[in-house]
Order: structure tokens, then sequence, then C-alpha cells
């Protein structure tokens, strides 16, 4: 209990020194007061599909938390209406009790009396279906990215509450990685840690938890095989676990397997290859073999369809986001986000992650040259390459084009800005 009581007093300070004052009313409420943080709960128990059963849990043992691998628009859809695999319903929602968005709001999906269909196959402690003893918290966001602060601050107190309510420890505070498991596949000849890689990013001391557990209590008991990296991330010492959240780009090391976890073939799952071709995890085998994926191809989970070939302009549309179209290279400044409304920003200028309008476009990997003038036609801006289908041209009616799709370069206005890929060293 003495743990629970420093590290509540350090949540309080930590609120403290994070409360940003809002004027927006869909904004996290930062306070350092629980029941003013409640209050800020958006209620969102309406939207679950109507054929989801509520079952009340018998006991809760533990609170583990998820990163939804999403969206924030796709996580909630995900879970209150449940999962939809080549257009057909699997399951009816009910997947978490809480989500918190990036810039820190939480939403009550399920009730916390209710269990959520959120752990799947898991174990702790020899126990199975951790479903049933558990309450489920997503984070929006991919397990190879950093948490925000706001979400950190906002799980930290939703957290605190729970444990109040259910008289838990911070050893009661898991990650979906830490309890989740699988069945025999390619990588692995027996049951085994590592099914899921959610939340593997997640800082306890950054929520105001204490440590965890030091080891994995079914590996040391024989019950499961250890995930090598997942072993090292979660327990060994002297590992710094904000140096370790990884890309999701294959390498060497970070194979299929260490990014997806058993999404790795899934149809969801998308490869984008070097060339810039696009696969399907469930046509992988088929097209190229696991063995000859490339490396540098960009691993994309939870992706609703394969999206057509744009070039080097994304567009934020149909479950697509910055982060699986940007990758860890969302918030930089080399990344550049074109709104419907005309505005222009620069990665590192956002914060509101969330809230992206669709039809934003998107380039990753540039710098603005400047803008077209008498003075200055696109030939003497990008050089040669004022016709190449990298060179980006922004016109002043909000459309995005390539230089081969250029039709006259004479007639461009004064005003058009020349976006030039950024060299790679």
């Amino acid at each position: 209990m003495l743990t629970i009581t420093i590290r509540r007093a350090f949540l309080f300070l930590l609120i403290v020194l994070f409360t940003i004052p809002c004027t927006d009313s869909t904004s996290v409420a930062a306070t350092a007061k629980p029941s003013s943080y409640q209050r800020s709960i958006i209620d969102y128990r309406g939207r679950i599909h109507p054929k989801f059963k509520k079952i009340a849990r018998k006991k809760t043992k533990y609170i583990i938390v998820h990163t939804s691998e999403a969206g924030l628009k796709s996580t909630l859809n995900v879970v209150s209406k449940g999962k939809i695999v080549r257009r057909k319903r699997i399951t009816y929602g009910g997947h978490a009790n809480y989500v918190i968005a990036r810039d820190g709001r939480t939403f009550r999906t399920l009730d916390k009396r209710y269990r959520a269909d959120h752990a799947g196959l898991s174990m702790w402690k020899g126990e199975t279906d951790i479903s049933s003893v558990s309450i489920g918290i997503e984070l929006v966001g991919y397990h190879y990215m950093e948490i925000t602060d706001r979400q950190y601050r906002s799980a930290g107190a939703l957290i605190d509450i729970l444990q109040r309510v259910y008289h838990l420890n911070d050893q009661a505070v898991l990650t979906h990685s830490q309890i989740a498991y699988g069945r025999p596949n390619r990588w692995f000849k027996k049951s085994h840690r590592g099914r899921k890689r959610c939340a593997k990013n997640f800082i306890r001391s950054k929520a105001g938890l204490g440590s965890g557990p030091s080891f994995d209590p079914d590996v040391r008991a024989g019950r499961l095989t250890p995930d090598p990296e997942l072993a090292v991330i979660l327990y060994a010492k002297r590992v710094a676990p904000s140096e370790r959240v990884g890309t999701n780009i294959i390498t060497a090391k970070n194979v299929a397997w260490t990014i997806a976890g058993e999404d790795y073939n899934s149809p969801n799952t998308l490869y984008k290859l070097p060339n810039g071709k696009i696969i399907s995890g469930d046509l992988i085998e088929q097209k190229i073999g696991w063995k000859y994926i490339p490396r540098q191809t960009v691993v994309m989970l939870n992706q609703p369809k394969i999206p057509r070939k744009t070039g080097p302009i994304k567009t934020i549309s149909n479950g697509l986001t910055a982060w699986t179209l940007a990758g860890s290279a969302y918030n930089r400044t080399t990344t550049f986000y074109f709104f419907p409304n005309g505005s222009v920003k620069n990665g590192s200028q956002i914060s509101d992650w969330d809230e992206l309008p669709p039809r934003t476009k998107i380039i990753v990997g540039y710098r603005n040259n400047g803008k077209v003038s008498r003075a200055k036609p696109p030939s003497k801006i990008a050089g040669g390459r004022y016709k190449h289908h990298t060179t980006v041209y922004y016109f002043p009616n909000t459309s995005l084009v390539t230089g081969n799709f250029v039709k006259s370069f004479r007639k461009i206005p004064s005003g058009v800005q020349v976006y030039l890929p950024v060299k790679k060293s």
C-alpha cells in the first residue's frame, strides 16, 4: 500500500505540472481532482453493437493497457462495433472499457463492470482468459511509436481511479504484450509469448506507476517459450524502454513477426515494398515468400484496403492515418500536411493528431524550396528536376501536383510552392 500512496502523490504532482488551460470543450480536462477527470470522460457506451452481450465480471484482478494500432476514428469504431475482415463482420464490439486519444481525451466505451473482449488468447501466472478478470484500456496509436504525454497523464489518472475501486496494486497493471500468447508458428515451435506487441512502448513511470513484474511467470514455469525481443524490453535490467520502441520498417533483425506479431499474415496488414508495391499479409507467401521480404519494407497495421498508388502524395481517408502513411516520420519537419482549408503545416507544428481532417494530403521527406515568381521560375527553383515525378507543386487553389503532371510550366502562376525531396545522407 505504501507504493500506491507514493504513486498517488507523484500522480498529483504530475497532473499539476502538466495542467494545460483549455477553452475547447472537446479537449482533455487536465486537473488534479479525480472527480473533475471523471466528469471529463466522454460517454461512448451507447455506440456499442446491439448484438454484443454484456456480462458482468465476477472479479477484477488486472488492468490491461493496449495500444490500438489504429487512429482514433478506427479505434472507436472497432472497439464499439466490432471487427470486419474482407467485408465480413467477425465480432460485435466490446473490445475495451476505455479508449484514450492521443490528445488525452478519455472515452468510456463499456461500463467497467462488464467483461470486455480485449485480451484474446492470453495467460498470466497460469490463468487463461484474462479478459474475464481484467479491465481493458486502449491507447490510440501504435506500439512502434511514442505514447503522448497527455495520454500518459490521462492513463495515470484513470488507472489510479480503477485501482482504488478494485483495490489493485501497481503489479496488477500489465500490458497486452505481457499477457498475450500464441500457438506454434513459423517462428516458434511451441506455445510462446509475443503474440501481440501492443503497448510494449508503454513506460510505466510516465503514468505514475511503480515497477512492474521483474520476470514472466509463465516463461519461468515452462508453460510458454519466451519472445527474445519482448523479454529484453519488458524484463531485462538497465534497458531504457523509451529506447526500445522500434519502428515499422523491416530490417535484418526487425522482421514481420517483431513488428506485427500474430497479425503478420493478416489481410489488414499491408507491406509496402521499397519499390512502392503494396501487398497484404495474407498474400506475401504466395507473391514473394516470407524469407524474401526486402529490407526497408514498411509494415502498416489495421488497414481497411490496399490504397491506390499516388506517388509521393498520400491522402488521409478510409482509415489511413498520419502514422500509417508517414511512419515514424509523422511529426518531423520534413513531413508536410496540406489541409483541405488551404493551410500547410509540417509535422513539428501539429499537436492534435486525432483530429486531422479527411482529405488532408501528406508528403514525407521534403523541404519547401520557395514560391514561383517571375524571377524564380520552376526551372530555377528545382533545376533539372522541375519536371520530375518526385517534385511537388502546391497551387493556390489547394491542388497538389507532381512535376510530371504539370501541363504547362509557362503558365504556372506566381505563388505556387515548390517542394523537393530531402537528400538522404
